[in-house]
């Protein structure tokens, strides 16, 4: 189980009213909080993103589900193993 689904908790309406009645209503944050130095400022390097098309594209039901079984992300995953397939075919 990844942390994400681990923090997933359901609650009822009568148990929320309640725990904002405690004061524990407050949620946390996603990610910790990380001061940075002037170096970084002075190394960092801006990256453009790329534009995307959106496309309808026929895959195999059994590498779809592959990838889609490996977490939320399977779309960006996918696009990453097509952007290096043409980077190390696109000179030839």
């Amino acid at each position: 189980m990844t942390m994400a689904k681990k923090d997933i908790k359901q609650y009822s309406l009568e148990e929320l009213k309640e725990l904002k009645r405690q004061g524990k209503d407050q949620t946390k944050p996603d990610a910790p909080q990380v001061e940075v130095d002037e170096a970084f400022w002075q190394n960092m390097e801006i990256v453009s993103p790329t534009a995307k098309k959106s496309v309808s594209l026929r895959i195999d039901e059994d590498v779809f589900e592959w990838f889609k079984n490996q977490g939320p992300g399977h779309i960006a995953r996918m696009q990453a193993v097509l952007r290096k397939y043409y980077e190390a075919h696109k000179s030839t």
